[in-house]
């Protein structure tokens, strides 16, 4: 494998990473790279193949990076107190140090600190996000730190106290049709009481509740027809039925596991090592590793939707030991990203297109 760090990260401990054998394969033969983002570590990563068909890994430094999302081929990134929009700036079959796409920060938006979570292009190309600090879907526009969009029913202020840990969305063309709480609270922090069973689905239409008694359900999706959900406190992959409410397990995951994506007919998931908060102590995840005198997991894991078997991981150890969020980059072979911490962001230069004429000229008589 090869791995290219970011200068801003010469001073930290040391990262390793070990990849399954026939994950570049998959990449490759998928014709697609992954992002993952960690807040933990203040990390965004690529991960694609390089010319040698080896697995590449490219990473920069965002302060408290968490919701990502790829449309229309940019990538949206939530950060610590902004979002930022990210243009690849190389042209199809271009090259950049070998690097078949370079995304650069282009725009930003100051949210505050609003814990931003699952997100995407909204339909008006707007982002639309999990505003989970503010218990509410959000957007934003030119004069306000966020704009609410949807509250859950049982939410009865915009206030910034994570009353119900409202975390994850499902999108289809920019809108949510579904989202994931913790917890069906509505005081400041009520979740973390809650967090091993009192976790809901929610039907964004109608407000109602499709599914409860999950444990900390997280990265609702909506893939081949179904509603795909994780039980990060059980550790556990699967589906929602909508009719019933009953949570179907495809298979059980190594880690604390947020973050989801589909290629064909594979999860693109990630894990989590080691959670040092309290609050997530008294989880049923917890038990069966020990139970199985087995550690957490910090990596990303490709999954068969068949069969439930884990046919590929990429493993972190080291500084990175928690992941939150997954994109795929389909038709990028090996992407890599500008930070803010070196000059390359000063002289990596796009223009759009230029027309003689068509600068509007002043009118009237002076």
């Amino acid at each position: 494998m090869t791995y290219s760090t970011s200068p801003e990260a010469a001073h930290q401990p040391p990262l390793q990473m070990f990849e399954s054998e026939g994950l570049a394969e998959f990449l490759r033969s998928a014709n697609l790279s992954l992002a993952f983002s960690t807040y933990q570590a203040g990390k965004l990563f690529f991960v694609g193949v390089n010319d040698k068909g080896r697995v590449s890994i490219f990473e920069r430094n965002f302060p408290r990076c968490m919701g990502l999302s790829v449309s229309n081929g940019a990538i949206w990134l939530s950060t610590l107190y902004q979002l930022w929009r990210m243009e690849n700036f190389l042209d199809p079959g271009q090259v950049y140090k070998g690097y078949d796409a370079v995304f650069v920060p282009l725009s930003g938006h100051t949210t505050g600190e609003i814990d931003v979570h699952d997100m995407t292009r909204g339909p008006t190309g707007q982002p639309v996000f999990v505003a989970t600090r503010m218990n509410c879907l959000a957007t934003i526009d030119d004069r306000h730190s966020f704009t609410p969009l949807w509250t859950p029913p049982f939410i009865d202020a915009i206030v910034a106290e994570d009353r119900c840990h409202l975390n994850g969305a499902a999108f289809v063309d920019g809108v949510a049709k579904y989202v994931t709480c913790v917890a069906d609270t509505n005081y400041a922090r009520g979740w973390s009481d809650k967090r091993r069973d009192g976790g809901v689905v929610l039907d964004v239409a109608t407000g109602e509740t499709v599914a409860r008694g999950l444990s900390m359900p997280h990265s609702p999706r909506l893939h081949d027809g179904k509603l795909w959900v994780i039980q990060s406190g059980l550790g556990e992959f699967g589906w929602i039925d909508i009719a019933t409410g009953r949570f179907e397990t495809l298979c059980h995951l190594p880690g604390f596991a947020r973050g989801l994506g589909f290629a064909g007919g594979h999860a693109i998931i990630g894990v989590s090592g080691p959670r040092k908060d309290k609050t997530f102590e008294g989880l049923a995840l917890n038990e069966r590793l020990a139970a199985q005198n087995r550690q957490p997991m910090c990596g990303v894991l490709v999954v068969n939707l068949t069969t439930g078997q884990i046919v590929h991981h990429l493993e972190l150890r080291g500084v990175v030991s928690e992941l939150y969020d997954i994109a795929l980059l389909p038709g990028v072979r090996r992407p890599m990203a500008l930070g803010f911490k070196t000059d390359e962001i000063r002289f990596m230069l796009r223009s759009g297109t230029y027309e003689r004429g068509a600068y509007p000229q002043s009118g009237g008589h002076a």
